[in-house]
Formats: C-alpha cells, sequence, structure tokens
C-alpha cells in the first residue's frame, strides 16, 4: 500500500514540475528595453579567437552603434541586462 502511494506521489510531482517551470518562464523581449542617453546594455559578445569564453559587454546605445551593432535587433538573441545609470 505505501509503495501504490509513493508511486502516485512521484506521478503528480513529476507531471506538475514541467508546468510549473514553463509558467515561470517568460518569452524574451523581442527589442531592448527603453532607457535614457546613459543606459547601458549588457549583451554577449563572440569570443575571441583561440578562446571557448563568451564575454558580455555592457555599452551605452551610441557605443554599441559605434561597434556596429543594433541594439533593438540583436537583443532578442544576444541581450543579458540593462543597467540604468
Amino acid at each position: 500500500m505505501a509503495h501504490k502511494i509513493l508511486l502516485i506521489a512521484a506521478g503528480i510531482v513529476g507531471a506538475v514540475s514541467p508546468l510549473s517551470v514553463s509558467a515561470q518562464e517568460a518569452a524574451p523581449p523581442s527589442a531592448a528595453p527603453a532607457g535614457g542617453p546613459q543606459t547601458k546594455y549588457c549583451m554577449h559578445i563572440e569570443a575571441i579567437t583561440g578562446s571557448r569564453l563568451e564575454e558580455v559587454k555592457c555599452w551605452t546605445r551610441a557605443e554599441w552603434a559605434e561597434q556596429g551593432v543594433d541594439v533593438d535587433q540583436d537583443w532578442a538573441k544576444e541581450g543579458v541586462r540593462v543597467i540604468e545609470a
């Protein structure tokens, strides 16, 4: 009898766990959040040749533009966080 209760409890936990995880994960924004001229946008950049470590850089929109990056276009894929200055 105890085995049946244990199996039922394990089944309930297994069935509920994926639902709770998917409910907590929000879809990433498609465009970068709005901010002022001093707001920094942190995004992943490609690893330097010979390295496997990906870096995160935090720059303003103007600084990203100087590097040829459109923050709104790349945010959904590479965005990490926003720092309000």
